[in-house]
């Protein structure tokens, strides 16, 4: 017979829930609904019997003493706590899952027990309280949930669980890294030790951490992140301090190239083997029915360039200059919309960086395959343009061709042969020597169209950079910083070049209604600004002036370059708009139609210019790092050479000239005559290269 009882008279057994746990008591007075009850630790309470759990019993004499009735609870809570502990839940779901939608909880009991006590259906009512995952309390009967909705649930408290460990480990392990990064203390050698979280919540860690360095402004963890770092200092870039700290990462780590979600080396390709297999193929083994490219044909780069995307051939015409410049041309055989395409694209343009090039392309078709080395036979996309004594351009004229240099040379050699002529010296030996001819025909149509640029508005910065190098590895790694190696006509030489083609092949599309990408620059400028600038303070006056360029469809003037149109194409190895514009400018030649129209080239823009923009900071970013690298290192006690450039009320910002760096300081550390144009010299100090945090530290007028 069960000893179970409809209404909790004195002497009763009975439950109910304070404090989201299960607590049992025995009724001394009932009164109305209304009841004292004696608990296990001698205490008493009183309860609305509303509030009591719908399993009431068994009923003990009403004349119990204090302590015979305490005793009998700690029996009845220590056999219902063991009770419940057996109980099968998932065994209990299954059987009723599909059977009933809710039932009492003596009926779940009787699945396992015949006639059970109220002990044992006391101790599935504990039991299913405790599963909410699977089953929801709704007095007096016990919801049961269905399969799709358990699953959910369990995946929520999984989640949550997590998060609480996490919260419980995290946030201590956080505070012992930051006094690691802060050189406070070393990092325990063994994760066995009390001070490492658990290996789930390691994991948990660095994922959260990761994501932080990555997206600062991640919103899936940023309550957690909140959480888990009260009490750090608010500093940038936390969680990528706290990684190397933990030796997750190694010293100087390129975050940049995370937020770029740009993969460095040359391996990011190998899901794509076949793909550039083909290509490699097809690069090395251009048509043979293409006409021949011009002779001599040169390329001119620095000495540790290897992706070769440019070249030229002049030659005397009757009023000046007929150039050819020949670019490589990945774009003929190009699988765009593929999935190498797509890898390419999210690459955008390669990075050249103090601790090592990262190629767009695959480095066996960027570097060799498609790459214009002398004496290989290569597919080229050939622009010819006449340009007159005046450095005025003409029509230019298209071909696919098969182009082969005559020689790969470099800028130094280059400007030693030009520097030899202009003295009327012996030419040196050197790889440029026997081109000289063409060298010197180079440089005076450059000359002219550089003068005619000049005229029509354009603005040359002359502000070479220095030379980054880098020695030793990890903490040990030295900066190394030295003025670039001039070579200023083989250098203009290039770049008028390079402005010609793409200007030209601008003119030439337009004039065929072809869809190209234009950098544009549509600003009106003061006429005295065009001109080539070298000192510092004229060069921060006109950029005040200038707006960043922008990539764009609709043909505007660039004014910069003193252009109306500029569509870049000289980079189809570097450049992934580049890539695209020959696309469309060799589609058009062989074709008779551009290979997408306008709109379509829109589509791909908006897709293309956040890749330029976060692989841009990548390459303005990175560098500048180095460089505050190598300040700090050289320590706050030297002096450097610097131009005033800015100066206000609160602070004047001065450019290091040698070290291609603008630093500023408090407008007290300078006496009463600075002013742009003023040759001082300063000391540094505070610097972090990771905040990108330098200080002038201390000013003197130059002598």
């Amino acid at each position: 017979m069960s000893d179970r009882v409809r209404y909790p008279a004195p002497g009763c057994v009975v439950e109910y829930m304070e404090g989201n746990a299960v607590q049992i008591a025995l009724v001394t007075e009932e009164a109305g609904g209304k009841l004292r009850l004696l608990l296990p630790n001698r205490r008493e309470t009183r309860l609305n019997a509303s509030r009591l759990l719908p399993w009431l019993g068994p009923l003990h004499s009403a004349d119990l003493g204090r302590e015979e009735a305490v005793r009998l609870l700690a029996e009845h809570k220590a056999e219902r706590e063991r009770l419940a502990a057996a109980v099968p839940l998932a065994e209990v779901w299954e059987m009723a899952q599909g059977e009933v939608a809710s039932a009492p909880a003596d009926w779940f009991a009787e699945l396992f027990v015949s006639e059970p006590t109220v002990d044992q259906t006391a101790a599935y009512g504990r039991a299913l309280l405790g599963c909410k995952s699977h089953f929801r309390f709704q007095p007096p009967d016990f919801q049961v949930f269905p399969a799709d909705v358990v699953e959910k649930r369990l995946a929520e408290e999984k989640a949550r669980q997590a998060r609480e460990a996490l919260m419980a480990g995290g946030s201590a392990f956080l505070r012992l890294l930051w006094d690691v990064a802060l050189r406070k203390r070393d990092l325990p050698s063994s994760e066995s030790s009390g001070e490492w979280p658990s290996p789930e919540v390691a994991e948990r860690l660095e994922v959260v951490l990761r994501a932080r360095m990555v997206d600062p402004e991640n919103q899936e963890h940023e309550t957690l992140w909140r959480a888990l770092s009260k009490g750090l200092p608010d500093v940038p870039h936390l969680p990528l301090q706290l990684l190397m700290a933990w030796g997750k990462l190694p010293p100087h780590y390129n975050f940049w190239l995370d937020r770029a979600d740009y993969v460095p080396g040359d391996t990011w390709w190998k899901p794509f083997a076949d793909e550039v297999a083909s290509l490699e193929y097809a690069g090395r083994n251009p048509a043979t029915d293409l006409p021949k490219g011009p002779q001599p044909c040169l390329s001119i780069d620095s000495a540790t360039t290897r992706d070769v995307d440019d070249a030229f051939h002049v030659e005397v015409a009757d009023d000046g200059w007929t150039v050819t410049v020949v670019l490589a041309c990945p774009a003929l055989q190009w699988p765009f919309g593929g999935p190498l395409d797509k890898a390419v694209q999210h690459r955008g343009t390669s990075l050249y960086l103090p601790e090592g090039d990262c190629h767009m392309l695959p480095e066996s078709l960027g570097t060799q395959a498609f790459s214009l080395l002398a004496g290989q036979v290569r597919s080229a996309l050939a622009v010819r343009v006449p340009v007159s004594s005046r450095g005025e351009a003409g029509e230019c004229e298209l071909a696919v061709v098969r182009a082969t240099l005559d020689a790969n040379l470099t800028y130094e050699d280059c400007q030693a042969v030009l520097d030899a002529q202009a003295a009327g010296d012996p030419l040196p030996e050197n790889a440029a020597a026997p081109f000289a001819e063409q060298l010197a025909l180079g440089l005076a149509l450059a000359r002219s169209r550089q003068a005619a640029r000049i005229d029509a508005g354009a603005v040359i910065m002359d502000r070479p950079d220095p030379t980054v190098t880098l020695t030793g590895e990890g903490e040990d790694v030295v900066v190394h910083m030295a003025p670039a190696h001039q070579a200023p006509d083989a250098q203009m030489l290039v770049a008028e070049m390079m402005i010609l083609a793409s200007a030209a092949v601008a003119d030439w599309a337009a004039r065929r209604g072809c869809a190209m990408l234009h950098r544009v620059q549509d600003v009106a400028l003061p006429r005295e600004y065009a001109g080539v600038w070298t000192a510092p303070a004229d060069m921060t006056r006109v950029m005040r002036a200038l707006t960043p360029s922008s990539l764009e469809v609709q043909a505007r003037p660039h004014a910069a370059l003193g252009l109306a149109r500029y569509a870049p194409v000289t980079s189809p190895l570097r450049r992934y708009p580049d890539l695209l514009n020959e696309a469309q400018l060799t589609h058009m030649l062989q074709q008779g139609r551009p290979r997408w129209s306008e709109q379509e080239m829109e589509a791909r823009l908006m897709t293309l210019s956040p890749v330029l923009e976060v692989v841009g900071q990548v390459q303005r970013f990175r560098p500048r790092y180095w460089k505050l690298l190598y300040f700090r290192q050289q320590g706050d006690r030297l002096w450097w050479h610097g131009v005033i450039t800015e100066e206000n009320d609160a602070f004047v910002t001065v450019s290091l000239p040698e070290q291609g760096l603008f630093v500023r300081g408090r407008r007290r550390l300078f006496d009463d005559r600075a002013h742009p144009g003023m040759a001082v010299d300063v000391r540094l100090g505070k610097v972090q290269p990771l905040y990108n945090e330098i200080t002038i530290l201390e000013c003197v007028a130059a002598e």
